[in-house]
């Protein structure tokens, strides 16, 4: 155990469940699609919906969004400051069923009608997981340097990646390939002990079959 489990991250807000994990999986979201979004449709489950106002847990994620972390004090007029940048704010509290009380799903529309979805999860103290992007089953957590890929299903792809990174001496941690059926779309998210730099990535987009590489910066 280390002293951030003991006694939290640094925050703005009154819960690292609530504020700081909430303001982690927004900037998570963010990071994935990529831009700004224009708009952004919040749903909130479980305690988020019960609590969300109280505890700032919808400020924390419109912070997130706008890419202002949750140790930022503009994560308290967060609403105020995406009106100034005109981008469209939606949150709705569900009543469904969840597997975990801290649950947040969030989708983001892009200036060319670019749609992102995420399902993510405060775990506590500050802690997250995106559990689903665009219908995947995925496991990101924001701790690790991570290269991810949209790719078609087909052989040969995850040996080429991982070739391309061994040749840059870029170690693996963890891997994780997620699709929707045999021979349709996949995600793989790959952990890297250091930062793949632009050139690997460049080279990766190149690959037959990889429709998109992004890459994720620890948060």
């Amino acid at each position: 155990m280390s002293m951030f489990d003991i006694i939290g991250p640094i925050m703005i807000g009154p819960s690292s469940s609530h504020t700081a994990g909430a303001a982690r999986i927004g900037l998570m979201a963010r990071h994935i699609f990529q831009e700004e979004p224009k708009k952004a449709d919040i749903t909130v489950y479980g305690s988020f919906a019960k609590t969300y106002r109280g505890h700032g847990t919808d400020r924390a994620l419109v912070a997130g969004i706008l890419g202002i972390g949750a140790d930022d004090v503009r994560l308290r007029t967060s609403f105020e400051i995406a009106k100034e940048r005109h981008v469209e704010i939606n949150l709705h509290p569900s009543d469904a069923e969840v597997r975990h009380p801290n649950t947040v799903r969030i989708r983001l529309t892009g200036e060319d009608n670019r749609v992102l979805e995420v399902l993510g999860v405060s775990l506590g103290g500050g802690k997250i997981e995106i559990r689903e992007i665009n219908g995947f089953e995925a496991v990101l957590t924001g701790e690790d340097h991570t290269l991810m890929t949209f790719h078609h299903d087909k052989p040969g792809i995850i040996a080429r990646v991982s070739t391309l990174l061994a040749m840059k001496g870029i170690n693996v941690s963890t891997m994780r390939v997620f699709r929707s059926g045999r021979n349709e779309r996949a995600v793989m998210i790959i952990a890297t002990d250091g930062r793949v730099p632009n050139e690997s990535v460049e080279e990766i987009k190149k690959i037959d079959g990889v429709n998109n590489v992004i890459t994720i910066l620890p948060l």
